[in-house]
């Protein structure tokens, strides 16, 4: 019997498999990379040899108004180390810059005070100009023209009036947008919900080019550069994270360049063989990208990609948040997957209800795969509402799985899917 350790909230729930049923155990070698130098080390490093960009410091001279994006309390971006490393290089440049820190909050709820200081320390939310992006509130925004998609550009008035825009974020595989990181700061990040809904419209999230690994012909990354670059981001940071959320790896500089060596570095860490199973076993990484229901297709799509034509996805996901927002409940449960799909596909580009794209990915896996939700936060029938199939634990769910494939199936687990690009 093999005991494999999943991801799961804040720690960790094992698995048991017979070693006979046991096809594969997939995990993306960032997980065991072990970097030459410290967290504050490396970050020091990118920023003293930026790439396509003078340093941060340079850049900072004369500005006033400067303006760091960063993530919110769904991503692990490890804002204790990189903000006050950013804010100390900055005022290098220019003791005197009014300096604004903006969640990058997309369509999700507001970060608390609580989760900022958990995620920024209490120096920096007792002492720095910290605002939320609001996507439903329109005095925030600004309207900068149009997207290649013909999606009208709305952004934060704060980041359009900067003298000097920043990001910070992080990189991995994005179930649609090809990676995360980088243009993803400012488009879903600061922009208001007319412009992400249109961005994640049906079209988009169906094209062929919208999927994991994926940036050349990609619509939805597309339009995330061009409004990136039309709201003037002038330097980025990026980190790279293994297992355990430490960072490995970071990228300053340019909006692109920096972001195509992070995807580099990320790309070569994260590709793994794909081995097909009866039964697939995965998670969304963790606290905090397990948080709800609505994260979890990120992992699952993975687990789509190794479950071939009809095999039965477990997915790992404590969704101790709930199922992460009223849209995404109402249509997850509207009926079976095919109806979701038929309902989704009717809706105009620019009538994109928030939060339908993760329903969308969640029919197409559905129409093809049983999928077993392992939650001790859901309500069961919830679950079973969502046309899932519930488990407590992963041995409870692969018992059930056993039950639908044979006591002879074959098992590949994929400890993280967030963190696997199938190839």
């Amino acid at each position: 019997m093999k005991t494999i350790k999943l991801p799961y909230y804040k720690e960790t729930v094992d698995l048991h498999v017979d070693e006979a049923n046991l096809k594969a155990v997939i995990t993306a070698k960032m997980h065991e990379y072990k970097a030459a130098k410290g967290e504050a080390e490396l970050v020091e490093d990118a920023l003293d040899n930026p790439i396509g960009s003078k340093t941060l410091t340079e850049l900072a001279v004369g500005k006033k108004n400067i303006v760091i994006v960063t993530s919110d309390h769904t991503r692990a971006v490890p804002s204790k180390i990189t903000l006050p490393i950013l804010l100390r290089r900055i005022r290098e440049g220019n003791p005197d810059a009014d300096i604004t820190i903006l969640i990058a909050t997309g369509l999700h709820r507001p970060t608390t005070e609580e989760e900022q200081r958990k995620m920024f320390g209490d120096t920096i939310v007792d002492n720095e100009k910290i605002v939320a992006n609001d996507a439903f509130n329109p005095e925030q925004f600004v309207k900068l023209g149009d997207l290649p998609s013909g999606a009208e550009f709305y952004v934060n008035k704060i980041a359009a009036e900067a003298d000097l825009l920043i990001t910070e974020g992080f990189i991995e595989p994005h179930f649609f947008a090809g990676f995360s990181g980088g243009r993803k700061s400012i488009l879903p990040g600061i922009c208001n919900s007319t412009t992400v809904n249109e961005n994640h419209c049906f079209k988009a999230i169906s094209s062929p080019y919208a999927k994991t690994g994926v940036l050349e012909n990609n619509p939805i990354h597309k339009d995330m550069v061009v409004a990136a670059r039309t709201v003037n981001v002038q330097f980025i940071l990026n980190v790279a994270l293994d297992a355990e959320k430490k960072v490995i790896a970071a990228f300053a500089g340019d909006l692109e360049e920096a972001h195509e060596k992070g995807v580099e570095f990320i790309r070569s860490l994260s590709q793994c063989e794909t081995i097909h199973g009866d039964i697939v076993i995965t998670s969304n990484g963790g606290y905090p990208l397990d948080q709800n229901l609505y994260q979890s297709p990120k992992g699952a799509s993975t687990a789509e990609v190794y479950a071939g034509d009809d095999g039965v996805i477990i997915m790992v996901c404590s969704c101790c948040d709930g199922m992460g927002g009223t849209n995404f409940e109402r249509l997850i449960t509207l009926g079976t997957p095919e109806e979701i799909d038929e309902y989704l596909s009717k809706i105009p580009a620019d009538q994109t209800i928030a939060e339908q794209w993760c329903p969308q990915i969640y029919s197409r896996i559905l129409k093809k795969h049983k999928l077993i939700l392992v939650t001790t936060f859901l309500d069961p029938e919830l679950v079973k509402k969502a046309n899932m199939i519930p488990a407590k634990t992963p041995d409870e769910a692969l018992e059930i799985a056993y039950q639908i494939k044979g006591r002879d199936a074959k098992v590949v687990v994929v400890p993280d899917g967030v963190s696997v690009l199938a190839v």
